[in-house]
């Protein structure tokens, strides 16, 4: 008999919220929070009961009976590092969350907001496959200095549930694979993983990596100290470019792939450089992570938003089809990827992990 399963997913200005019977989505609905609504929370943490409120009234609109539900999963937020899997909200993941331990974003609200509400129903409570997952090599946390260590920030929930739908797909487990996984978004992370473990990543919050829509990736070192001390940008001004100013958009004014592609067809032979660059750079990356896998590679995974242009997929296959072969699989559904999760607990397919922080 399938489960039923409530999916909570926030987001900085949304909360998604889904049902699922089984792998059967019953509804998916996206509630719109206002800058003005949210404005009047100090801290992202304040949010946390205007957003149950919404979430209630959603669910009760839909006529779905907390009765009727098996367990609620949430998207994982920025606590402790831990491993791949589904882990058991508890009173100390809820504490990380509000405290921000790895940083402050709305994805934090996901584990208190799914708790009080599956207390509430007296059923049990998860979260999947959170953007922390930690199962790099120790030696790939080096850096060159004691002073900086490499951790361990992409996009878990998707590389992974990629990874077992790819799996799935050929008849094979994912724990018997090794793939590279690229997702492709605003954001970039490029991922080894070895027979279901991700030992090596690049990280989609501290500018590592290939050129994107939206971030700078890899910069030379020397060049960024001489930023920082030129008086010319503050410390906001600089973060802002790093992570949301920088990459595609800097040098075209544009973070749509589409809308580039369209103006390098028409001739603009600097905006099919820049696009050109950033294809490069992304390969590269993935042939970083053939020499973690010691080029023992079952496939190389596409995905994300960006997989969805058949022109950035086929520059990429031309220069690392190489390595292995390249699946194409496009989006990112992290709603389903997040009640498979639950799913899978719920079955006796996977045992439930306990947080410790």
């Amino acid at each position: 008999m399938s489960k039923r399963v409530f999916v909570i997913n926030p987001g900085s200005t949304s909360t998604k919220i889904a049902v699922y019977d089984g792998e059967e989505a019953l509804f998916q609905e996206t509630i719109r929070h206002s800058a003005e609504e949210l404005s009047v929370f100090p801290q992202i943490s304040d949010q946390e009961e205007f957003r149950r409120n919404c979430i209630l009234e959603t669910l009760s609109r839909h006529e779905i009976s907390m009765e009727s539900l098996d367990a609620v999963v949430c998207r994982g937020g920025l606590i402790a590092p831990l491993p791949g899997g589904t882990f058991g909200i508890n009173e100390q993941m809820i504490a990380d969350c509000e405290a921000g331990v790895s940083g402050h974003h709305a994805c934090n609200l996901g584990a208190p907001i799914g708790k009080r509400i599956a207390e509430e129903a007296g059923i049990p409570a998860f979260i999947v496959d959170a953007p922390v997952v930690d199962e790099m090599l120790p030696i790939a946390k080096y850096t060159g200095s004691p002073l900086v260590r490499r951790t361990s920030i992409f996009h878990a929930l998707n590389a992974k549930a990629m990874g077992r739908d790819y799996a799935a797909e050929i008849g094979r487990r994912y724990e018997d694979l090794n793939l590279i996984v690229c997702h492709m978004g605003g954001g970039i992370t490029i991922s080894a993983h070895r027979k279901g473990k991700v030992i090596d990543t690049t990280n989609g919050a501290t500018g590592e990596g290939p050129i994107t829509p939206e971030r700078v990736g890899m910069l030379p070192t020397s060049e960024v100290i001489r930023l920082c001390f030129s008086g010319e940008y503050s410390q906001e001004e600089l973060e802002k470019h790093m992570m949301g100013t920088g990459g595609l958009i800097a040098y075209t004014g544009s973070s749509n792939v589409h809308d580039l592609i369209e103006q390098a067809d028409a001739g603009d032979k600097a905006v099919a450089e820049v696009l050109e660059a950033g294809v490069y750079t992304i390969a590269k990356a993935i042939g970083s992570m053939a020499t973690v896998l010691c080029g023992e590679v079952d496939q190389i995974i596409l995905t994300g938003g960006i997989a969805n242009n058949e022109r950035i997929c086929e520059a990429i296959k031309e220069r690392t089809d190489w390595i292995a072969g390249v699946s194409v699989l496009p989006g990112e559904d992290e709603m389903l990827a997040l009640a498979k999760g639950a799913c899978r607990v719920l079955d006796g397919e996977e045992e439930v992990q306990v947080y410790a922080g």
